[in-house]
């Protein structure tokens, strides 16, 4: 049965109002009138249930309405992912419905980067059949962990190159010869994306991946995987790297504002 329209509606300035009054330690009716476009007559109800429902107080003497600490209970289910990834969420969607070729995206997990969303599903032309959420990928063999490790600080860069060195891991290998690993990585800044050492597996497909940094730290790195059979080295070049750097302008970008 389909909910009423008015139905909607209340839930959706509760929820406004809610939201509105997170962000103040008191609020007067007339500051929550002017920043939710609410009727005064329309917030004096919807006020009155949230105080009577004990999320939110009516503090006489501060001349306003504050939330209470009942308002916690509110997030105790959540257990999402992190804001960078809900940031990213709806610009990777997009951008695989614009060039059809899937998108990861990935945040470091000890010596190895985390595919932590991908639009597999979404992509008509992926290079993969199965859902690569969660799966584990090499720091130094794979774009999405190049890209971490070339961009994040160079204390932290020093750090897990000591201790890739001492991995027994295949791909952590190159670790090992530093002044070769340093080298590249140098190159990967200089372009300003990271692409899958064409020696791993599947070498019938490549990823470009590139960092999303705010203030100066690499919240998480996103990649677009593609056949290389299916486009031509200067294509990439031309079409496809400036776009996935947008993409990771674009999500740092509304990770700012989420914030």
């Amino acid at each position: 049965m389909p909910l009423r329209t008015d139905t909607v509606e209340s839930a959706a300035r509760t929820l406004r109002l809610l939201e509105e009054l997170n962000r103040h330690r008191v609020a007067s009716l007339d500051q929550l009138h002017k920043a939710t476009s609410l009727p005064k007559s329309t917030l004096v109800r919807l006020l009155k249930s949230l105080c009577a429902l004990g999320y939110v107080v009516n503090d006489r003497r501060q001349g306003g309405y504050a939330v209470t600490s009942r308002v916690k209970s509110l997030s105790n289910g959540f257990r999402g992912d992190p804001l960078v990834v809900e940031a990213a969420r709806p610009w990777a969607i997009a951008f695989t419905r614009q060039h059809q070729w899937p998108v990861a995206i990935a945040v470091r997990d000890g010596l190895s980067v985390a595919i932590r969303f991908s639009t597999i599903p979404d992509s008509p032309v992926s290079p993969f059949q199965q859902a690569t959420v969660n799966t584990r990928l090499s720091l130094l063999g794979r774009a999405l962990g190049r890209a971490y490790l070339a961009f994040c600080p160079s204390r932290e860069r020093a750090s897990l190159l000591d201790m890739l060195a001492l991995s027994p891991e295949p791909e952590d290998v190159a670790a090992r010869d530093r002044a070769r690993t340093l080298a590249m990585l140098s190159g990967i800044r200089r372009q300003g994306h990271a692409e899958r050492d064409p020696l791993v597996e599947p070498r019938s497909s490549s990823t470009i991946a590139v960092p999303i940094i705010v203030d100066n730290k690499v919240l998480a790195t996103a990649g677009m995987t593609y056949f290389k059979s299916a486009i031509r080295p200067e294509e990439i070049v031309e079409r496809y790297v400036p776009s996935v750097k947008a993409l990771g302008r674009s999500i740092a970008t509304s990770v700012q504002s989420l914030r």
